[in-house]
This record gives structure tokens, C-alpha cells and sequence, in this order.
């Protein structure tokens, strides 16, 4: 990886079953730096999130970047039977920074208008708010690349917004971020990576 750099795609293949989904796909996303990820359904949004976060080698190329990633996914990634506070911890204890991590989960929720459910099961959360927790899990993690798939979905506006400010604020604290969406999302000077355009 070269010096202020996060993360870097070089000439990436990527196949799922014995469909090209994207070749040679360059980029790389600086510290500071975001990357917007576009094109319709089956165009690879996913499997290039996944290929950035390692879940899913590449059939060609290499990709280098700073460790420790966040995903998220459309998979919440917490113990359903954890109350929030609990399943967020789990992660935020897995990075070995000497932050103080209950502070980190508690500030994460309250970001997210999550701490009156920090002691509720997530089972038991809406599709909303187990969204907006998968999100606090993000951004209660001490990593400088965060990878986001579709992070927007499930949100009202003020959720949103709130998506939109902890980004910028990750931002201007040296983190980066590589979003893949459908929707709208404020990233200013974010480079647009558009697959599925022939």
C-alpha cells in the first residue's frame, strides 16, 4: 500500500459462477477519501464490497489496503440474542486500541438514537433499528476503511442524515470509506466507480 492510502483495486476480475461480473477494475481510495459505488442490480456492487472486505478472492488482480476494515452488509453481523450493547462490544472489543470501547458503543447508539435499546435483545428490533445498529457497530469499530453495502437502505431521513455526518466526521478524522448504494448519499469529492456500463 503506498503512503496514505487505504485501499487499492489493481486490474480486478471478479466471477460468480461462471459469470464475469466486472474485469479489470482499478481504483484506489486514499485516506480521507470515499468512493461511490454504482450500477444496476447483478452489476458486482456487492461482490466488490465483499473483495474489499477479503470475504470474496478476486479471479484476477490484487487488492492491498491499511487494516482493520468495518463492513456492513445486509447482513447485521450481531448475536440476535445479545441486548445491543452487548452484540456492539463484541466488535468493538475485537480491535486492540486502548480507546475506552464502552464509550465508543455508548456514543455509537446514542448517534443512531439507539440507547434506550441498548439493553433490548436484537431480535427484538425493528428492521429500522437493527439497521441503525449495524451502522453504530460501524462506527463503534476503531477502523480507518469502512466498506458499506447499501447502508442507506431501511432509513428514515434523519437517520440518514445522521449516516451522512459520522461519514463526513470519519472522513475528516483520516478514515475512508467505499459505499456501494442505489440511493442517494452527500459524500462530496467522492470518486464514482460505475459498474455494469459495458
Amino acid at each position: 500500500m503506498t503512503p496514505g492510502g487505504a485501499l487499492a483495486f489493481r486490474d480486478v476480475t471478479c466471477v460468480r459462477g461462471r459469470r464475469t461480473v466486472f474485469s479489470d477494475l482499478s481504483f484506489a481510495v486514499e485516506r480521507g477519501g470515499a468512493a461511490l459505488v454504482r450500477g444496476p442490480n447483478g452489476a458486482g456492487k456487492s461482490s466488490l464490497i465483499r473483495i474489499a472486505a477479503g470475504l470474496l478472492e478476486p479471479f484476477e488482480g490484487t487488492v492491498a489496503y491499511t487494516p482493520p476494515r468495518a463492513l456492513i452488509t445486509e447482513d447485521s453481523a450481531l448475536d440476535s440474542e445479545l441486548p445491543v450493547a452487548r452484540a456492539l462490544g463484541f466488535w468493538a472489543s475485537l480491535d486492540d486500541s486502548d480507546r475506552d470501547r464502552h464509550r465508543a458503543v455508548a456514543d455509537a447508539l446514542a448517534a443512531f438514537g439507539l440507547s434506550d435499546l441498548a439493553h433490548v435483545p436484537v431480535r427484538l428490533l425493528s428492521t429500522g433499528q437493527r439497521r441503525r445498529a449495524c451502522l453504530a457497530r460501524v462506527v463503534a469499530a476503531d477502523a480507518p476503511t469502512w466498506l458499506l453495502d447499501e447502508p442507506a437502505n431501511g432509513l428514515d431521513s434523519a437517520s440518514l442524515a445522521t449516516l451522512e455526518t459520522l461519514i463526513a466526521r470519519h472522513r475528516k478524522a483520516g478514515g475512508a470509506v467505499v459505499i456501494a448504494t442505489h440511493l442517494p448519499l452527500d459524500l462530496p469529492r467522492a470518486q464514482q466507480i460505475a459498474l455494469g456500463e459495458g
